[in-house]
């Protein structure tokens, strides 16, 4: 199982050096279309892990079975999993995106905070997942925390305000400002400058430790999700890796049309409840993990078609009144 995990490290750094220092080593603003493409390659990656899976488990290989679910098992394990981070991931978006409008980032400069944001975020999950994993080996009652978790991460989430962002009251940011002199203006891709002697910090680095700070309180609640569905380290973690490196070419494609899912906030609450319940009642009643995968789904793309309907609706009501206003 180790050189299972080793495998998978060194395609997840080879994927990140390719990405980063061949394809989009020079920072430009990047369009829908380009986060599109670059949004398709992961999910099509993601894809094909996920039939990985099923062969890596089914026939034992790196010895991936050895305490792990059956082949098939395994695959919807992943892909449930897959699809309850890239859920998620979308109201971490939203978050992000108000981020970057709070201290006017130039949207050149958003491509390298989203990435190195990425990066500490795959390191900060793999501690969680790893500590979460121990917790509930070695702890049953550790199941009930954790559903307990995703049900005041579901009520806090229907009854929060996403539209304030204030990064003052982060004492991450408190404590950087302490330690380092804050430039008025950013620097470019700089972090941290010299000027008239001093090393100072630019507002890049305020709101990269901002968004890495905000992905911790987003994976306490979705790491628990995906162990709803699986107690198998690795299928927590690849899945996680996955819907991450996603996030950057997602962001880009969604940023500026997220609010227009208005139903989609709801649908997370409801998928978190879900899952919540799920983790309640496994000791007792165990709900199969494809009838949680279709359970999930539904619930999704209920509340996007719904979004969509009713945006149509809206539009064609403010076409319809549009003539009769101009002839006023």
């Amino acid at each position: 199982m180790v050189w299972l995990w080793l495998a998978f490290l060194v395609f997840v750094v080879v994927a990140i050096c390719v990405d980063l220092g061949v394809f989009n080593r020079r920072a430009h603003v990047m369009g829908t279309r380009e986060g599109l493409a670059w949004t398709g390659v992961w999910v099509a990656l993601a894809l094909v892990f996920n039939g990985l899976i099923y062969f890596i488990y089914r026939y034992d290989w790196l010895g991936a079975s050895d305490a792990g679910p059956s082949g098939g098992t395994a695959a919807v394990e992943f892909f449930a999993g897959y699809l309850i981070e890239k859920s998620l991931s979308l109201d971490n978006i939203f978050v992000i995106a108000l981020i970057f409008a709070y201290f006017k980032v130039p949207r050149e400069n958003q491509h390298r905070v989203l990435y190195l944001g990425i990066l500490g975020a795959l390191i900060l999950r793999g501690i969680m997942i790893g500590v979460g994993a121990a917790m509930i080996r070695r702890f049953d009652w550790m199941s009930y925390v954790f559903g307990a978790i995703l049900l005041v991460t579901a009520a806090r989430m229907l009854f929060s305000d996403h539209d304030k962002v204030e990064p003052e009251h982060n004492p991450l940011v408190r404590l950087a400002r302490r330690i380092f002199p804050v430039t008025d203006r950013f620097r470019g891709e700089h972090f941290f400058v010299r000027e008239n002697g001093r090393r100072m910090a630019t507002p890049l680095l305020i709101v990269l430790i901002v968004i890495e700070s905000t992905d911790v309180l987003f994976a306490v609640d979705s790491i628990p999700a995906v162990f709803a569905v699986t107690r198998d380290p690795f299928i927590v973690f690849t899945s996680n890796v996955f819907a991450v490196l996603g996030l950057r070419a997602l962001y880009f494609v969604l940023a500026d049309i997220i609010d227009r899912f208005r139903y989609l906030k709801v649908s997370l609450v409801i998928v978190l409840a879900f899952v919540g319940m799920k983790m309640l009642l496994s000791h007792r009643f165990a709900i199969p993990t494809l009838v949680s995968l279709g359970v999930i789904a539904a619930i999704l793309t209920t509340g996007i078609v719904a979004s969509v309907i009713v945006n149509r609706r809206e539009l064609r009501t403010t076409a319809a009144s549009t003539p009769d206003a101009g002839k006023e």
